[in-house]
């Protein structure tokens, strides 16, 4: 049995730069070829913009998850939390293995700020359980978040068998490190970086990371290998920090 998964998060920004300066897409995809990893968990991706769509001439026709995933991931799902006038963003996920089934959860805690949570049941080669792949991106105030992590904890209890391999990644917004070690123990879980360090990793923002943002939280796994993936070449990338998990399953 292939026991070993390399997995990835990434915050996007819509795929620009700074204040939509210039179209970034281009370059995330390389740096997440680069990283070879078999799942991607993505945030604020922009799969519709009728005026970015006009002016950046390198904007994909089919949307940024399909442009992302391409020939590397055979595999993506998208799920649409932010509808506005001129599209749509949301979290994706990529996946090198099948992705059986996909749910997309709205947890917004309030009406100005729509959040979602993706969830997608992926067949791994030769495992004998689907691995539950949950994408996240909470709000920006802690008493949102605290509502998000309640919603998406209950929704795990009742959606997850408790032995089938989960992991949950994404933008968590989670400064005050609080919120998020309630929920892990709430679900039995541990982040990757903070069982390794001792803390969440920095990864905002990306070319100087000061802010613990991030997190990758796992059940059922051993974890190998955690690293953030930043620097100033970021400026032209996002202003989240990529992290990386090699994994091994229990």
């Amino acid at each position: 049995m292939h026991n070993i998964l390399r997995i990835a998060t990434f915050n996007i920004h819509k795929g620009v730069t700074h204040f939509n300066a210039r179209l970034a897409l281009h370059h995330q995809r390389d740096m997440l070829r680069k990283l070879q990893a078999d799942v991607v968990f993505l945030q604020e991706v922009r799969d519709e913009h009728a005026q970015h769509s006009l002016r950046f001439k390198a904007w994909p026709e089919l949307g940024q998850a399909e442009f992302l995933a391409d020939a590397t991931w055979p595999d993506y799902a998208y799920g649409k939390n932010s509808v506005y006038p001129a599209g749509h963003h949301g979290n994706a996920l990529l996946s090198k293995y099948p992705i059986i089934n996909t749910i997309n959860q709205d947890i917004s805690a309030h009406t100005s700020e729509q959040r979602g949570m993706l969830h997608c049941e992926i067949e791994v080669a030769n495992w004998d359980k689907p691995l539950h792949a949950v994408c996240v991106h909470l709000g920006l105030f802690a008493q949102w978040r605290r509502q998000q992590l309640l919603s998406v904890a209950e929704y795990i209890e009742q959606n997850v068998p408790a032995g089938e391999p989960l992991i949950i990644a994404g933008d968590f917004n989670d400064w005050g490190m609080r919120s998020g070690r309630t929920f892990a123990d709430r679900l039995n879980m541990r982040e990757v970086f903070e069982h390794h360090a001792g803390k969440p990793a920095r990864s905002f923002p990306s070319w100087l990371p000061m802010l613990r943002l991030d997190r990758i939280y796992v059940r059922g796994f051993q974890v190998k290998h955690t690293e953030v993936h930043s620097g100033p070449q970021f400026i032209k990338l996002s202003d989240h920090a990529i992290l990386t998990a090699t994994l091994n399953r229990i």
